[in-house]
């Protein structure tokens, strides 16, 4: 008797054979610092020119031209308009006692800049702005508010706003955060002595502001994401009715395919005993084609049977053609339509096809009549042509006594009718009439010499 013997194998945890798992807290914490890294530091300098916008607004779009082309540049306007304000602030912070006018400047520059950047470096901006405020504290010493001079303060409200603007929501958390710990660490360190500290003012304002920037951010992003998902669900339901009409066509034309088929392999079948003594060079002929017509006969139902709804069930009759015309206009009459019927040209049998699919044709119409037009008359025209099969189905306006009105074209019919005649190659076209009706005018090419006789 043996022994068996069983290893176990032991998976170090990640991080190395004798690592420890990692706290929740301390992998949230991991999670933030990535997301800080990828948010403030990464690319923080790269060019992001600010877009103009769009003129076609409710407003922009009734301005004349030459004014609507120059509206697409009113965020820049707006954001060189508050660089302007932050700057006026920040020259006149310096002014006093010694009127230093290159401190002047240069504290109304620093305001400025970084607000001017925004249009294209956007993150870098912050960061600019940060790196600007401790220079111009320097310089605004008694005569202004600490750490945040006049200028300063609204050039760094405005900066955060328009980052925002262009960002996702946690890149203005981060911006707040970070303000704050700069305005903490500057407080901390050198200490508030006799200025009046205005950290506080500037965190409340622009967590406000920012606060109302993303909510809008995150409006806008959901309005875009059901719209987005709108458009595809319309795509996707247009889709679906086309494979689903293309799918019904399927179906009905390898019923009648299959009907030739099995047609052809019985008489070539049966034919050799309608001769007496027919040559083997005949009888083989026959079982070739027979043979030929069974295996044309298997694949078709294997290709097109895949088309097939699991229930659905192949009819007992066979597919309707423009002799049983008739029995339709009877039903629609039945439902309440009023229905004329006109021929013309000498009336001859078809292909099969394209007779299925004529009288789909006038059946679908004669639907959208009922469903879109109650109350209105039809009429029904079938020209006989040399090379082809003319269809109009006509149909009046709406009852005035209805509420309902004629949308014909809101439907998924008119679909499957441009589906057949595509088939077909033939030619279609569907409109409202001048009287407030509509029209719907077929043409199905049939080469001469062509039918199922």
């Amino acid at each position: 008797m043996t022994e068996k013997t069983q290893t176990r194998t032991t998976v170090p945890p990640p991080g190395g054979a004798g690592a420890t798992p990692r706290s929740p807290e301390y992998r949230l914490a991991a999670d933030a610092l990535r997301g800080l890294r990828q948010d403030m530091f990464h690319d923080a300098f790269a060019y992001r020119p600010l877009p103009r916008m769009r003129t076609d607004g409710p407003v922009t779009r009734r301005l004349p031209g030459t004014l609507r082309r120059y509206a697409a540049w009113t965020p820049h306007a707006v954001v060189a308009a508050a660089g302007l304000l932050a700057m006026a602030a920040g020259y006149s912070a310096v002014r006093g006692p010694g009127d230093d006018s290159v401190a002047s400047l240069l504290c109304g520059l620093l305001a400025l800049l970084p607000v001017l950047a925004t249009l294209v470096r956007p993150i870098g901006a912050f960061w600019f702005s940060i790196w600007a405020a401790p220079v111009v504290a320097i310089f605004v010493d008694a005569w202004g508010d600490w750490p945040w001079p006049p200028g300063t303060f609204i050039a760094h409200v405005t900066v955060m706003t328009v980052v925002a603007l262009r960002s996702r929501p946690r890149v203005a958390a981060w911006m707040w955060l970070l303000t704050a710990a700069y305005s903490l660490l500057v407080v901390t360190v050198f200490g508030g002595g006799y200025y009046s500290v205005n950290s506080f003012p500037l965190l409340f304002v622009a967590a406000l502001v920012l606060l109302v920037v993303t909510v809008l951010n995150i409006r806008r992003e959901a309005e875009q994401e059901v719209t987005a998902h709108q458009s595809e669900t319309a795509q996707e339901r247009s889709r679906r009715t086309l494979l689903e009409e293309r799918t019904t066509i399927a179906r009905e034309l390898h019923d009648v395919v299959a009907h030739h088929m099995s047609v052809v392999a019985i008489q070539a079948e049966a034919a050799p005993y309608r001769v007496e003594n027919p040559p083997p060079e005949l009888e083989q002929a026959f079982v070739t084609i027979r043979e030929n017509a069974v295996a044309a006969l298997t694949e078709l139902r294997r290709v097109l049977g895949v088309v097939r709804a699991e229930d659905y069930e192949a009819p007992d009759a066979p597919q309707p053609t423009l002799a049983d015309l008739d029995a339709l206009l009877a039903n629609v009459r039945d439902a309440g339509l009023t229905v004329e019927k006109a021929v013309t040209g000498a009336v001859r049998e078809l292909p099969q096809g394209v007779e299925l699919s004529a009288y789909r044709i006038v059946q679908e119409a004669l639907s959208n009549t009922l469903r879109h037009a109650p109350g209105a008359s039809a009429r029904v025209e079938i020209g006989y042509v040399l090379g082809g099969l003319g269809l109009r189905i006509v149909n009046g306006p709406a009852s005035a006594t209805t509420l309902e009105k004629s949308t014909h074209g809101a439907g998924h019919g008119i679909t499957g009718m441009r589906e057949r005649v595509t088939m077909l190659d033939g030619e279609m076209t569907a409109a409202v009439t001048d009287d407030g009706g509509y029209e719907v005018a077929v043409f199905l090419p049939v080469p001469s010499g062509e039918g199922t006789g």
